[in-house]
């Protein structure tokens, strides 16, 4: 038996309505028939006049109210529409069909049954029906004259057809019902999958684009819009050909369709004030083309291209950390055997120096210090990527004066090379003292003047080095420089180690900053901020150490504390 539930099925409700609106204009027309009887003055029983209007009303009522399909179940629930219209049919058919044929009025109620009631219900309205019509006959042909057998057969051969027409019925909206089942099961599936794959999609580490036939990029991952950048509309659609630069994705693309097949690259992409983006591609067609005639057309939307982004710089990055990691469990120990050698290299060396007077045997003395210091600070480089991170209560924390510390630690390396390492130096918190080791805060700020210096421009003011403290007394420390802003893809990953857009840099220096930053409480950001001048309001790279307020800290420092610069 169909089983039609009452709420939620926009189908089943859609017929019912129809029908309701069908009983509607049955009742109108009704009305307006015996209406125009009494305007044209023709013998108008004004019985039925008042049932035809007190039958529009109830089906008026009836729409108004109806919000939901009733139960299919027989039950009262059908008196109102049902009920109501056999009772109204039959009235018309035994007392009004002198003129006219009220039988087939009897379909109405026939299919509302079987179209929206179960089958016992749609063969017991039916059943009711042929009742009525068998006893109308009889009642015939006990008041009229006439061949009352045809009577009697053509009331037979109507309900054979009603029930014929009920089974029917019945039967399509069983079919129907299944298949608005089977269709809400598959939206339900789709949906689910669709907001699988979004949730995919939006946390995928690769970049992932959709693009069509025209070119045009249908949906971006968050991933995909970093790598492509500012100059992408932030609107969706839009054409990859409004990005010159990408034109060798848009090659491969265009490849893709061509062949119908997979394909894989390696594209450099062209930036303005940077290095190429070096980015591996992969394509793949939402469809197979396998069989397809090169002459059959096809529609613009029934294939897509998905590609697939990977910076290669992450890659390298990725397996250069592979690499390492089997080194770094080692390291430590073969620091540890490498310290003592160095410090006996380094000793013996001291000693010897003191007996030397040629200035080539000084010379070679000389290098052998400058090579075993460069040796020891290599060793300790590596010990900092290696050695677990130390809690902020282990760490030594002396208490300094951040201006005067960051004042000595600017004059020193700028005498390195004076000509070349120019900045502003603005100290504007001579009170402050942090709780930073000051080996430590040397190395932090060592590393971000060394890639500030790499970045700026020519002018005098290109570099700021400045120091303050916030509204809340927070002491922090900034190195700031006018160079080009950095790439979205750079910056996710600014502070991952072994990730740089140098091919020459280690990209250690900003991950051993940080490391050093939390170990004393403090916090190390990037900023793109604007610096007021003199020759104006300059935009540039800023990063900031932002210091933790009266931190003091216990614990004796190890041996491996200790960075040498």
């Amino acid at each position: 038996m169909l089983n039609t539930p009452r709420i939620g099925n926009n189908t089943f409700l859609r017929i019912w309505l129809a029908f309701l609106n069908g009983r509607v204009m049955v009742a109108l027309l009704f009305t307006l028939q015996h209406a125009a009887g009494l305007i044209w003055q023709l013998p108008v029983n004004p019985d039925t006049l008042a049932i035809c209007v007190a039958y529009l009303a109830l089906t008026l009522l009836v729409r108004i109210l109806t919000r939901t399909v009733p139960s299919p179940q027989p039950g009262p629930q059908w008196l109102p529409t049902i009920g109501v219209d056999i009772v109204m049919f039959s009235y018309l058919h035994i007392f009004a069909g002198d003129v006219l044929s009220y039988t087939p009025l009897y379909g109405l109620p026939v299919l509302m049954a079987g179209m929206l009631g179960t089958l016992m219900m749609a063969l017991g309205t039916t059943s009711i029906i042929t009742i009525v019509l068998l006893a109308s006959s009889l009642w015939a042909a006990d008041h009229s004259a006439g061949d009352s057998t045809r009577r009697y057969l053509q009331a037979a051969l109507t309900c054979v057809g009603f029930f014929i027409v009920t089974y029917l019925v019945h039967q399509l909206s069983v079919k129907l019902h299944a298949e608005h089942e089977i269709a809400r099961r598959n939206r339900i599936a789709a949906k689910t999958q669709e907001d699988v794959s979004a949730l995919v999609m939006q946390h995928l580490g690769e970049g992932v684009l959709v693009i069509d036939r025209q070119d045009t990029v249908r949906l971006v991952n968050p991933s995909a819009r970093l790598l492509l950048g500012d100059a992408a509309p932030a609107a969706m659609p839009f054409e990859l050909s409004q990005l010159p630069q990408w034109e060798p994705l848009l090659a491969l693309v265009r490849k893709t369709f061509e062949n119908a097949t997979q394909q894989s690259a390696d594209i450099a992409i062209p930036q303005s004030g940077h290095s190429p983006m070096g980015l591996r591609a992969r394509t793949w067609l939402t469809t197979q083309h396998g069989g397809i005639p090169a002459h059959r057309p096809q529609e613009p939307e029934d294939v897509l291209c998905v590609v697939f982004l990977q910076d290669l710089r992450e890659m390298e990055a990725r397996l250069r950390t592979e690499k390492l990691a089997a080194m770094g469990r080692m390291s430590a120990a073969v620091a540890h055997e490498f310290r003592n050698p160095l410090a006996a290299i380094l000793q013996a060396n001291a000693l010897l120096q003191e007996e030397l007077n040629d200035p080539v045997q000084l010379r070679l003395s000389q290098m052998v210090r400058q090579n075993a210091d460069r040796l020891t600070r290599i060793t300790e480089e590596v010990l900092d990527i290696a050695r677990v991170r130390h809690q902020i209560d282990n760490a030594p924390s002396p208490g300094i004066a951040l201006d005067d510390s960051v004042r000595q630690m600017v004059h020193d390396w700028q005498g390195q090379d004076p000509a070349r390492r120019k900045a502003l130096l603005r100290l504007d918190a001579p009170q402050a003292e942090v709780n930073f080791d000051p080996d430590h805060l040397r190395r932090v700020l060592v590393n971000l003047m060394d890639n500030a210096l790499r970045y700026k421009g020519a002018h005098e003011d290109s570099m700021c080095i400045q120091s303050g403290t916030t509204a809340e007394g927070a002491a922090f420390v900034y190195v700031w420089s006018d160079g080009a802003p950095l790439e979205k893809s750079v910056e996710q990953h600014l502070f991952e180690p072994f990730f740089s857009s140098e091919s020459r840099s280690s990209g250690l220096g900003l991950y051993i900053s940080r490391e050093l930053c939390g170990r004393h409480g403090a916090t190390i950001r990037y900023e793109r901020s604007i610096l007021p001048l003199d020759r104006g309001d300059i935009e540039g790279n800023i990063f900031i150490v932002s210091f933790r307020q009266s931190l003091r800290l216990s614990g004796t420092a190890s041996l491996f504390d200790t960075i040498m610069v």
